[in-house]
């Protein structure tokens, strides 16, 4: 599939970029217009993502819009690009949420206009880019790229601590990923030990048999970059922070898009690459997962700021999206799935919500803030039906992530999992009681009483989350569905892999024991193997 002469996943990954370098050229006679045309780009770029969802074939688990161009073909580097049901939606999610973030941060940005929008566009490059790269040396690029516009939107048009925030972000992230590139190199050089070939092509990586030694630190290498990213307890530190000195455009971004990466990764990368080291240290995970839970839950509950109280909420349900993901069947990969979507479309609300109050208050302090219901009577009905879809409440999204990660996980790991339930109650404590401050109760404050409500442009923003919110909430098969097979395919080459890998240990030892293998296949290819290399693609 093409859009003007281009394979549609590299149309989609550059058009952003090619989007901000026209707004560079807008001349200063026209920058009132940079917003608008900021928009359409975003709207056409989300336009142009829709043909992947209609023309995706759930029967087929594999990648799908493939393309293969050669390019460091010296190293073995390839533009490869894909999508399968994982990724799927995480595209779509980005793209949507792009221009939802750019129409909704129309009034707070009026300094550096053009530079903010440019920043947005480029972003949406590196987060798409990263989503669809199947080869490591790209997808690592593309990691590493979005780094750089999210620094400059904290940096530049955040809060007054945007300074610390921003080089608090860009340091945890990057020590994450230096270290993450040290371990592909390492699986490189493994590889080409195995096969005399140097390929960088993650489905070739697939089939590269990891000594199980070598596991441990590379899973380890992995899952530190993508833990910070998530980001999990306690590697979390640096998230509350920029949540709140970020524009509203960035903490957008920021929860409903770059979160979802790290538990991209340990999907794409760290779990079927190192099987062995995963499930040994599923139980180190597991409780890391369900602290956060609880934590971010604790935490959200006492804190004064609003905008803080959400960026909390966001380690806490991030936990249950690890919790599903380490249940290994497919309910909890589902539900971990359904959970990242559900978690950029209600925290991405949220944070809209309170940027629409900080702009007509400016402040963010609960206590400032009651009897909203009768002064802003639209925005406190989309309020409370993004609240309940936070919380889980049955008929909107967020029910349905929950339930099937509380479903897959309890069979393998029941007493996690019912510590983990616990989360949910108490997000609906911290989520009510915030509510009923800001919203009900008397007018006390003069400044509360002047307030307008939402115009047109807010309305118009708030409108697909809130489809978005009882669509899935009510009928799910349509995501579900298309994601299904890719799990499905995903679980099997990670027990394959774990299973060949101790073969393939056994048969090494017996090696060097000099004792011949007790079968002729087992010298060249175990039963396991042939099922791997079979099931990759």
């Amino acid at each position: 599939m093409t859009i003007l002469g281009l394979p549609i996943l590299s149309f989609l990954v550059f058009f952003p970029l090619v989007g901000a370098g026209l707004l560079a050229l807008v001349p200063k006679s026209a920058e009132k217009s940079i917003k608008w045309l900021a928009f359409g780009i975003s709207l056409i770029e989300f336009a142009a993502s829709l043909p992947l969802y209609f023309n995706y074939q759930p029967s087929v688990p594999g990648m799908q819009f493939e393309e293969f161009r050669p390019w460091l073909t010296g190293i073995g580097s390839n533009w490869h690009l894909g999508i399968d049901g994982i990724s799927l939606f995480l595209v779509l999610l980005t793209t949507a949420l792009t221009a939802i973030a750019v129409l909704g941060s129309f009034d707070a940005i009026n300094q550096k206009v053009r530079a903010f929008y440019m920043m947005l566009l480029a972003l949406e490059t590196g987060m798409l880019g990263t989503f669809v790269a199947l080869d490591m040396v790209v997808f690592y690029i593309f990691w590493e790229a979005m780094l750089v516009p999210m620094y400059l939107l904290i940096g530049v048009w955040g809060g007054q601590e945007r300074i610390r925030a921003a080089v608090k972000f860009f340091l945890y992230t990057m020590t994450g990923s230096v270290l993450m590139l040290v371990a592909i190199l390492w699986l490189y050089f493994i590889n080409h030990t195995q096969t005399g070939v140097y390929s960088f092509d993650l489905l070739d990586l697939y089939r590269t048999n990891v000594p199980l030694g070598a596991q441990t630190w590379l899973f380890l290498a992995f899952a530190l970059a993508f833990a910070i990213k998530v980001p999990m307890f306690p590697f979390h530190t640096w998230l509350p922070l920029a949540h709140v000195e970020a524009p509203t455009a960035g903490s957008v971004i920021l929860a409903a898009v770059l979160l979802k990466m790290g538990t991209y990764g340990f999907m794409r990368f760290a779990m079927p690459l190192f099987p062995n080291a995963t499930a040994a240290f599923a139980p180190v995970i597991l409780t890391l997962a369900v602290i956060g839970i609880i934590y971010g839950a604790l935490v959200a509950m006492v804190q004064p700021d609003l905008k803080k109280l959400v960026a909390y909420s966001s380690v806490s349900h991030l936990g249950f999206c690890m919790l599903g993901m380490f249940a290994f069947n497919a309910e909890g990969w589902s539900g971990s799935i359904m959970q990242m979507l559900n978690h950029g479309i209600s925290t991405g609300a949220l944070f809209l919500l309170v940027g629409v109050i900080y702009e007509r208050r400016h402040t963010r302090l609960i206590s400032e803030f009651g009897g909203l219901w009768k002064v802003l009577p639209v925005f406190s009905v989309i309020f409370l039906v993004i609240m309940l879809s936070s919380i889980g409440l049955p008929g909107t999204n967020g029910f349905v992530g929950e339930f099937l990660v509380l479903l897959g996980a309890f069979r393998p790991w029941p007493t996690w999992t019912i510590f983990a339930t616990s989360g949910v109650i108490l997000s609906a404590v911290y989520m009510l009681w915030m509510f009923q401050r800001v919203i009900f109760g008397p007018v006390d404050n003069a400044a509360n009483e002047t307030l307008r409500d939402l115009n047109l442009r807010e309305k118009l923003v708030f409108a697909p989350l809130l489809i978005l919110v009882f669509w899935i909430g009510f009928y799910p098969n349509p995501v579900l569905k298309r994601i299904q097979p890719s799990i499905e395919q995903s679980l099997t080459l990670i027990r394959t892999r774990e299973l060949h890998a101790r073969e393939y240990e056994a048969r090494q030892a017996m090696i060097k024991s000099g004792i011949e293998p007790c079968c002729p296949e087992t010298k060249d290819m175990s039963a396991a193997q042939k099922t791997l290399q079979g099931g990759v693609r």
